[in-house]
């Protein structure tokens, strides 16, 4: 069984003002910790979804690393997730965990616990509502490959079974964000 971790990070950052995903926490990017933390959870393979003007990953060279470059990112976060999910499809994935890169409380016992039954959608419940990270099984990749625009995978993981994290409320979109992230970790 392969459950690939898909790490978007090919978002603008817009509210930031600079790639979040180059911010640095601790002596690493928040790239770097995302696949760190999603390695420490036995993900196989790593798929990070960036913008083509990225630069280079400086995470060390893993094996089942695969870095996607995300050509769409402009039409939102689902373009990303398709990308993600059609790859994972191709490593023969039976299940992913699609993951951000700015939730810098999330650790890697949150994500195998997401994993636990590999037949079932499972979000992360935080700030009243579901959200990433989340488990979708392979059955699902289907649903996961018609979303388009920004809104991600809400309507699946609407009724999806949760994991209560109030921590991963903390996700890096501002500089006030960044300070608090600062100050917990």
């Amino acid at each position: 069984m392969s459950i690939a971790g898909i790490i978007l990070a090919a978002g603008a950052s817009t509210r930031l003002g600079r790639p979040k995903q180059d911010v640095v926490l601790n002596g690493e990017t928040l790239l770097a910790r995302a696949i760190r933390v999603a390695i420490e959870a036995a993900l196989h393979p790593i798929l990070v979804v960036v913008r083509p003007t990225s630069i280079p990953i400086d995470a060390p060279h893993q094996t089942g690393l695969i870095v996607i470059q995300n050509d769409q990112a402009a039409e939102g976060m689902a373009s990303s997730l398709r990308l993600g999910i059609q790859v994972a499809q191709q490593q023969n994935a039976t299940g992913a965990v699609v993951m951000t890169c700015d939730q810098v409380l999330l650790t890697p016992q949150h994500l195998e616990a997401l994993c636990k039954d590999v037949e079932v959608v499972t979000g992360s419940h935080y700030a009243g509502r579901i959200g990433v990270p989340a488990y979708f099984p392979a059955a699902v990749f289907a649903d996961l490959l018609k979303l388009q625009g920004d809104a991600g995978a809400r309507d699946l993981l609407r009724n999806a079974a949760a994991l209560d994290n109030e921590d991963l409320a903390l996700d890096i979109d501002t500089e006030q964000d960044l300070q608090r992230a600062l100050k917990k970790l």
